[in-house]
């Protein structure tokens, strides 16, 4: 198990310790958290393309001292071209996961760079463009260490994969994934950031690399034109938040899934648990994220055709709902489904500047489509549409996908402050639930709280069969209770499973003092600065 790290001057964590030294080397430089987490998730996108890259969408949770946090969206739309007529026309009754059809959204994460360097640069940021990505551009040119991770997941996908546009030429050698710890050298992606570095990140959306993206996705077929790229903005939101009686907790609005990381600990909070590891505890977080998905289900989809959802955080709704649970027995009710593989990152500066990020394909490789002009993959985000035209969410061109992306951050009345999260589709709320009740409630160090056994409700195994997935490593005793309890259990052979998500934490105390940690499931680190 990786052990709590500690420091003074800041603090940037990340699912993978090249991406996390290369936001810590910004901090050392001078630069603040904001620019720390533009370089951090540069590398990330290179040195862990199986979770995300420069092809997807993003989302900033930023927090100044004192100040109310602010969201950057950068989720791209669906594309003018993806249009109910042209899947139907193709014979789709669903959209497909992978393939020039399921990359039907605009890339929104280097979007999203744009407005972080604005915001940057008002907070006194002067890093140049290319300070921030040589890292990335040095790992792409000569090359990052395959992880198991990565090879597990061409393994995993490869059979739908190799007829992909671009997918085999760039990831496979000879048919096979690439060997563990060897080195994977990305030339036309290091090309790529490089002309990102001299011409502006505005590039890949109204200059030569947007040119050249347009190019490659209308090669493929795929529903993304010239003109939805140039369109594609970054937007700030407010944050959504709640007040728990020791801390405000703060996480991100529609189109993503923040209002159900926020239900679930707003109830946990009403249900009196004591003591943590116990039936209560786990049996109280899995009973609380099935009312916060209830109400997700019903209510998340793109802000412009959303309804009202603060009801959801008022005290009288919360009051009302965590009554309604039952601490004795399972209620019953349909999860739903929501894979993807993602990565958290976070970062506070030695001014408490605090950044929560998340970045993503949604599935591993996302499409599996990668674009030959630029070595970028991208994303399949879309394939959360419906092609039921009276349905909730109905694909519609310019329309923006459901996302399971939410980066929390916390306040405490303390002092504190804490930026934390973790990549695992559905699960991202669950795993938020789990660390953060283990540390604030329980008083687990940060390495402890996210190391330590974790669950997973939902649609995980079996044909359309529900429940809980659980590691190994539980107390038999309190696998028991949930059984009888009338829980669902699906005992997986792993002691750390990545299934389970890639979570982290920083905590910046009111003394300045930092602590943090990454996750033993994945291959980061929480680096000091």
């Amino acid at each position: 198990m990786s052990e709590t790290a500690v420091g003074e001057n800041g603090m940037v964590v990340a699912p993978h310790r090249a991406a996390a030294e290369a936001g810590a080397d910004v901090l050392r430089a001078g630069g603040n958290a904001v620019e720390a987490m533009i370089a951090a998730a540069a590398s990330i996108a290179v040195v862990y393309p199986h979770m995300n890259g420069i092809g997807g969408d993003a989302f900033f949770l930023i927090a100044e001292q004192g100040k109310p946090p602010r969201v950057i969206d950068a989720c791209g739309r669906a594309g003018s071209l993806a249009t109910l007529e042209r899947y139907s026309g193709k014979g789709h009754d669903t959209i497909p996961s992978r393939g020039a059809d399921a990359a039907l959204t605009v890339a929104g994460a280097v979007s999203g760079w744009i407005l972080a360097s604005e915001i940057a640069a008002a907070l006194g940021g002067r890093m140049p463009r290319r300070d921030l990505l040589g890292a990335a551009i040095q790992q792409a040119k000569e090359g990052s260490a395959v992880t198991r991770s990565f090879v597990r997941c061409i393994l995993d996908d490869r059979s739908e994969m190799t007829a992909v546009p671009g997918f085999a030429d760039h990831y496979l050698i000879d048919g096979k994934p690439p060997e563990v710890g060897s080195l994977f050298v990305q030339e036309r992606l290091a090309d790529t950031l490089e002309q990102l570095s001299r011409a502006g990140f505005a590039d890949f959306y109204r200059g030569d690399i947007a040119a050249e993206i347009a190019a490659d996705l209308e090669a493929a077929e795929a529903p993304v034109t010239r003109d939805d790229l140039r369109r594609q903005e970054a937007v700030l939101r407010r944050p959504l938040s709640v007040p728990l009686a020791d801390a405000t907790l703060f996480n991100t609005p529609p189109p993503t899934q923040g209002l159900a990381s926020l239900i679930i600990l707003a109830l946990f909070d009403r249900l009196g648990v004591k003591r943590g590891e116990s039936f209560e505890h786990v049996h109280g977080l899995i009973e609380a994220a099935k009312q916060a998905f209830d109400v997700r289900d019903r209510e998340i989809r793109d802000p412009d055709h959303a309804g009202d959802i603060d009801r959801y955080l008022d005290a009288g709704w919360l009051d009302e709902t965590a009554a309604r649970i039952d601490m004795k027995r399972a209620a019953s009710q349909p999860a739903g489904n929501g894979d993807g593989d993602t990565i958290w990152m976070g970062a506070i500066d030695g001014n408490g500047l605090a950044v929560s990020f998340i970045q993503s394909l949604y599935w591993e490789f996302g499409s599996g489509v990668v674009l030959p002009k630029t070595g970028i993959t991208w994303q399949n985000r879309g394939i959360s549409f419906s092609l039921d035209p009276r349905s909730d969410n109905p694909l519609m061109p310019g329309r923006k996908p459901f996302h399971t992306l939410n980066p929390a951050f916390a306040r405490f009345k303390d002092g504190r402050s804490m930026v934390y999260g973790s990549m695992g589709g559905d699960g991202q709320p669950q795993f938020q639930s789990a660390i953060f009740s283990r540390y604030a409630r329980f008083g687990m160090e940060p390495a402890e709280a996210i190391a330590a056994p974790r669950w997973r409700w939902g649609r995980t195994w079996g044909e359309g069969q529900s429940g809980i997935e659980v590691e190994n490593r539980f107390d038999p005793d309190l696998l028991s209770a949930l059984e009888r309890a009338g829980h669902t259990l699906n005992r997986l052979d792993e002691a750390y499973s990545d299934g389970m998500g890639h979570a982290g934490m920083i905590i910046r105390r009111a003394d300045g003092r930092f602590s943090g940690a990454s996750d033993p499931r994945c291959d980061g680190e929480a680096v000091p600065a």
